[in-house]
């Protein structure tokens, strides 16, 4: 379908008569993005039904939508996975990549606003700046994406269009240049008025095609709140454009197309952001929202050229969006299918052509691009070449992941890569007796691959399969990739946390290890010094150790000789010492490692016969597991460097929740209206502080920790396993 306006010249169009050029002009590459259930993928749908890319119009509540082709998402309703798809709108070629809303999967709309020229920011009307509405918005401006704001549906009880524009103000720090407003909203909703044409746009009620609408007068009841608000736009407007503020002082009329081009020209420069309003889910401001689209958010010509390094001279590199260019090209995102891995690339500058070897700067090998595809959600279609500015997805690439960087073998360019947030909650994986552990851990490897923010590992003490995520719903989602598209199966447990023990007092301890048996014997008889270290004895043990030119031990477990005469014969020593280092490994009582403690060998005997490396050996682990019931065990936990960055009329509410914690806060701090809470918090009690973090501030608080040091707990505060507590 061919729009029923003229769409309006940009800038760049008039500039530009090349046609390959001039094609690229009228190239927009957006994403939708928003918080969780504001309307992005009604939107996108609708978005499709009015360009005639889809004739049926898909609903989230039948999971019958494009871009949420992914059973889970239909399932869950929700949008789990970044989909692209593409329209025409006229003269003009719109990539649109609809991103998840939760925050759990903020990693897709990271990625997503990494290649994007354009985004629509969508609202929900009745709800407003919801968290993930901030965060993304943010994340967009470290990008420097240019948006138009999009308040959805106003059709809702409680909808209030004008109240979310303030919120848009004060939590996001946005110039609003509020270009449509309401007429009704709620239950009286009626249509939207425009104010760059002063006209009402009315949707005709009965067409059950949804494409008919009239473009009528603005009804006098409405007329003078109109002209305030439109009064409004022009004065916003004004600030980027001179002549403008001319015909404003004069008193005379703006014209419509020096008033599109100044709201272009502001909303590229991000001096402000176009405010549009409708009800997507009744097809109210859709088809504005497109012309907006067109008409506002730069094409690839209008932003600055992408900026990479020369691998191998590090010097600073620039790529233009033009066909002339050498290729260079981005994947943000790769997709594991049965056939092969589909891997999503923005491509910045030359021609991207299928059958065609390419250098990935990222991994320094070359690779072949055996089928290239325009995207429509699960579908796709085969394009012989790629230009500047598109989006595509390529069938072929073996070793190309999120981040790397594809280019011209003659021009290497190494683009820069895409940062994810590091995971915030983990869980165990138990694997089910019937699975095959080299499929679950390949299973792990492509799901993490592809999910940037998913980590896994095989904790060395605890032994257990760790999958670590952005939030409980991420790793849910991801457990169920695992079953359902991987064939493994897997259950879910607690994470242990990974204690450390100590001696509880200084000792000493003879061990006498005699066995005879016929023939040569075993004989040892070692004397041993325990001494758990304070950070002082630390200090000093490090000290030492680099007057002799060695490093210091990570878990300052350190041994010494002092004998003295020949008590233990030289070759034996290394031997004590490899026994006492073997018992620190794991404890007798719990099976967690030694930390900060010293061993003294300070007397002995041997037998010329009977005497060996291997019975000093094991005198020494002999001796150390009685040393550990004779000095008693402390048990260390880890303590965490925590820091809470939420509202400040949160902050008493966070503060008594971390000394229920165990916790010790040592710095709050305010700013701006937020509060920062600096804490350190014992591991045990922070499994499940995602969860409880964001329901006691209804999402609006964040968290991270690190590790700090370790500190004695008493036994029955321990997470200790079941087995153990005895």
């Amino acid at each position: 379908m061919v729009p029923d306006r003229e769409v309006a010249l940009t800038p760049c169009d008039l500039e530009i008569s090349d046609p390959v050029m001039s094609k690229l002009a009228k190239t927009r590459n957006i994403g939708i993005i928003a918080h969780v259930d504001a309307g992005k993928t009604t939107t996108t749908e609708r978005l499709l039904f009015y360009s005639g890319t889809k004739h049926k119009v898909g609903d989230v509540d039948d999971g019958d939508t494009t871009t949420d082709f992914d059973p889970l998402e239909r399932q869950k309703g929700i949008t789990i996975n970044s989909a692209a798809v593409s329209i025409d709108w006229g003269e003009y070629s719109i990539n649109i990549i609809d991103t998840p809303g939760h925050v759990d999967f903020t990693a897709e709309v990271e990625r997503s606003l990494r290649v994007l020229d354009g985004g629509v920011c969508v609202f929900c009307a009745v709800g407003g700046v919801e968290v993930q509405s901030e965060t993304v918005w943010f994340q967009a401006n470290k990008y420097k994406v240019p948006r138009i704001a999009y308040v959805n549906k106003l059709d809702r009880m409680g909808a209030d269009f004008f109240d979310c524009v303030e919120q848009m103000k004060a939590k996001l720090h946005m110039t609003p240049a509020i270009v449509t407003i309401p007429v009704g909203q709620a239950g009286e909703f009626q249509g939207i008025i425009d104010l760059i044409r002063m006209k009402f746009v009315k949707k005709d009620m009965s067409d059950p095609t949804h494409r008919k609408y009239d473009l009528l007068d603005i009804p006098a009841e409405h007329k003078e709140y109109a002209a305030k608000y439109r009064e409004q736009l022009i004065d916003v407007v004004s600030h980027v454009d001179d002549e403008i503020t001319m015909l404003h002082l004069e008193g005379q009329d703006v014209p419509t197309e020096l008033l599109l081009k100044a709201i272009r020209k502001g909303t590229l420069e991000t001096a402000f952001n176009p405010v549009h309003c409708g009800t997507s889910k009744m097809f109210h401001g859709v088809r504005e929202l497109l012309d907006m689209v067109v008409d506002f958010l730069p094409s690839p010509i209008d932003r600055p050229p992408v900026e990479g390094i020369v691998p191998k001279s590090k010097e600073k590199a620039f790529r233009k969006p033009d066909t002339t260019e050498p290729f260079s090209g981005l994947a943000f995102k790769t997709v594991a299918e049965s056939t092969g891995d589909l891997v999503y690339v923005r491509v910045y500058s030359g021609q991207f052509k299928q059958g065609e070897v390419y250098l990935n700067t990222t991994s320094g090998k070359t690779e072949r691009a055996a089928r290239i595809y325009r995207m429509m959600g699960n579908k796709r279609e085969e394009k012989e070449v790629a230009g500047p500015g598109e989006i595509v997805a390529v069938v072929g690439l073996k070793q190309t992941f999120t981040g790397n960087t594809l280019c011209d073998e003659k021009s290497p360019v190494a683009l820069e890569s895409i940062v994810f947030p590091k995971p915030v909650i983990a869980q165990a994986l138990i694997p089910d007796k019937t699975t095959d552990e080299t499929k679950l851990a390949d299973a792990l490897a492509r799901l993490t691959r592809d999910d940037p923010t998913l980590k896994f590992h095989t904790d060395a003490e605890t032994n257990q399969l760790i999958l670590s995520g952005m939030g409980e719903l991420h790793l849910e989602v991801s457990i169920e990739k695992l079953h359902r598209f991987q064939g493994v199966k897997v259950s879910t447990g607690r994470p242990m946390v990974a204690y450390r023990l100590t001696f509880s007092k200084p000792l000493e301890l003879q061990t006498r290890y005699i066995k005879q048996s016929g023939g040569r014997g075993k004989f040892a008889v070692i004397n041993m010094k325990y001494e758990p270290l304070t950070a002082e004895r630390i200090e000093e043990e490090i000290a030492r150790l680099a007057e002799d030119g060695e490093k210091p031990d990570p878990n300052n477990i350190y041994f010494e000789s002092t004998i003295f005469g020949g008590a233990v014969p030289r070759e034996y020593i290394p031997s004590v010492e490899a026994g006492f280092r073997d018992g620190t490994a794991r404890g007798h009582k719990y099976p967690f490692p030694f930390v900060d403690l010293r061993a003294e060998l300070f007397d002995g005997k041997y037998h010329d016969v009977d005497s060996s490396q291997d019975a000093f050996k094991l005198a020494a682990i002999e001796n150390f597991r009685d040393a550990q019931a004779a000095a008693g065990i402390t048990l260390l936990e880890p303590i965490m460097n925590v820091v809470v960055i939420a509202p400040e009329t949160h902050q008493g509410s966070i503060a008594g929740d971390i000394n229920r914690r165990r916790g010790l806060i040592m710095e709050m701090a305010n700013d701006k209206g937020r509060s920062s809470i600096k804490a350190q918090i014992p591991l045990a009690n922070l499994f499940g502080y995602t969860t409880d973090l964001r329901g006691a501030t209804s999402g609006t608080a964040s968290f991270s920790m690190e590790f700090s040091h370790y500190a004695p707990v008493r036994e029955e505060l321990a997470d200790l396993p079941k087995t153990d507590k005895k």
